[in-house]
């Protein structure tokens, strides 16, 4: 009897391990699906990469002009492709498609010139293998006091459509970014933004959501529900200072739950003060998290 008990007896361990095993594996893969609720990036220099990653995010941005644009020269763009292959954070977007020298907008929109600079833009950025190019650019689409802001809307439609099909040629989604007044005087709500991309009505022009603007312009989270199925992925920072969130402790709830509402699935992306990443990026990083796991886990 000794001899069978001792024979069953690791049996029955080796169960009851089993089943802890698998109950502890069911907890963790749900506190991991709780916890990413939306995949995490932050825009910064390729140097503070590292720091990104550890902080726990997973995907970062640069601008145009520094990675994709005409002063970048051949050996220089070739050496940026090859580090990009080197990064831990994929670099999602590329953002100021337009410099403040190329008229998008107004009076002094040179169509040949616009799509042209465009196009050499999608050339490299299909090279690189940046599949986003966010269209913000103050600068080219001010407008000159007193000019009809109707007739600009429906001018740069037209030259958006052009630039829309263009983007499909090379697989690219230009992503038209909401820009608060004081920054330009065109396009400075959610609502414009969205309007416009309606009425371009093509799959490679599309909406960035960015809740910083919105929070400037003192725009309610419903402007989101009103975007439902155009928004590519949204921008984020507090509007005190343009502070990483977490600084000042501002509360994106309100447009969290919009984004739930609307069955929003894309990242999250910030783009705000980076004078203090050391300490901010990890303050940032758990509190969107916090914020974001309370709102998706609320019924």
């Amino acid at each position: 009897m000794c001899i069978l008990t001792t024979k069953r007896k690791p049996r029955a361990d080796m169960n009851t391990l089993l089943t802890l095993f698998f109950v502890v594996m069911f907890e963790i893969t749900t506190l991991m699906a709780t916890a990413q609720t939306h995949t995490l990036g932050l825009i910064a220099q390729p140097q503070y990469d590292s720091l990104l990653y550890a902080s726990g995010f997973r995907l970062t941005g640069r601008t145009v002009e520094s990675l994709l644009g005409p002063k970048v020269s051949n050996a220089e763009f070739q050496a940026h492709v090859k580090s990009l292959h080197q990064l831990k954070c994929n670099v999602y977007v590329c953002n100021v498609l337009f410099p403040g020298s190329i008229k998008i907008a107004g009076p002094d929109v040179d169509q040949h010139e616009v799509l042209s600079y465009l196009e050499a833009v999608l050339v490299r950025a299909q090279h690189a293998g940046i599949k986003n190019l966010t269209l913000g650019s103050g600068g080219a689409r001010r407008l000159p006091p007193g000019y009809d802001a109707t007739i600009a809307k429906t001018r740069f439609i037209e030259l958006s459509k052009q630039m829309a099909a263009l983007a499909k040629k090379y697989a690219v989604t230009i992503i038209l970014e909401n820009l608060n007044s004081t920054e330009t005087n065109f396009i400075n709500t959610l609502r414009d933004a969205t309007d416009i991309v309606k009425r371009v009505d093509h799959p490679n022009f599309r909406l960035n959501a960015d809740i910083y603007h919105m929070l400037k312009e003192r725009e309610l989270p419903e402007a989101i529900e009103n975007a439902k199925g155009l928004i590519v992925y949204c921008e984020i920072a507090e509007s005190q200072k343009r502070s990483l969130p977490g600084v000042h402790g501002e509360d994106f709830r309100p447009y969290f739950a919009a984004l739930k509402n609307i069955g929003y699935e894309g990242p999250i992306m910030i783009e705000g003060n980076v004078d203090n990443l050391t300490k901010d990026a990890p303050i940032a990083f758990r509190y969107l998290q916090s914020q974001l796991r309370e709102v998706w886990e609320k019924k």
